[in-house]
């Protein structure tokens, strides 16, 4: 069995798993969203995955309902952060739902991260290099978000990805996961820097 099947089959036990063990405190902050400020408790947004498929992202709203029209993306001591999203933001708690799309084989724990539909291109502005880094299921977390996360320009973000792409491995998805913990943990580049979205 390949190492790509192997992944698929351990991300879905290990998001089954998660959401086992994690939905009451799932729910408490769903209820701290809802006390917070108007609107949903989830946050869905259209994302290029697997193969240019798009796929409905889910996480935990973090910004006034509505936050989007304005077409401005979010940077650090943005006004439309919520102050229980300014929380869930910082502790990247916000990313949580997307074990349902681990769940629904959308999503695996680390990839590439999925894009918008028009940010940075829409699908068919990518090369056909760039379009490999969509060969392997997008992730909540990945290699250029250890290191990096929101700094580099895309045209960079795109080289990493494909990096991780073209050296697929076990030990390397262990490396970016307790990489990963390590950043969640010291709260590092949990900000944009410039105009995107994460």
């Amino acid at each position: 069995m390949s190492y790509i099947k192997i992944k698929h089959i351990t991300d879905f036990i290990l998001s089954f798993l998660a959401l086992l063990i994690l939905w009451p405190f799932l729910l408490l902050i769903a209820l701290l969203i809802k006390l917070d400020s108007k609107g949903p408790a989830l946050f869905t947004q259209q994302r290029i995955g697997y193969k240019g498929k798009v796929f409905k992202i889910y996480k935990f709203r973090s910004m006034v309902e509505g936050a989007e029209k304005g077409g401005v993306y979010s940077q650090k001591g943005d006004a439309r952060v919520t102050r229980i999203g300014a929380f869930i933001r910082k502790t990247s708690i916000d990313e949580l739902p997307q074990l349902l799309n681990i769940l629904k084989g959308e999503m695996s724990l680390i990839g590439p991260r999925p894009p918008l539909t028009y940010h940075p291109w829409p699908w068919e502005k990518y090369s056909e290099e760039q379009k490999r880094r969509f060969d392997v299921r997008p992730g909540v977390t990945g290699w250029a978000q250890i290191n990096g996360r929101k700094e580099p320009p895309w045209d960079e973000r795109i080289i990493l990805d494909l990096e991780y792409v073209d050296n697929l491995s076990f030990l390397l998805d262990i490396k970016i996961f307790f990489k990963t913990i390590i950043k969640v943990l010291s709260m590092q580049d949990n900000f944009n820097t410039s105009e995107t979205v994460k």
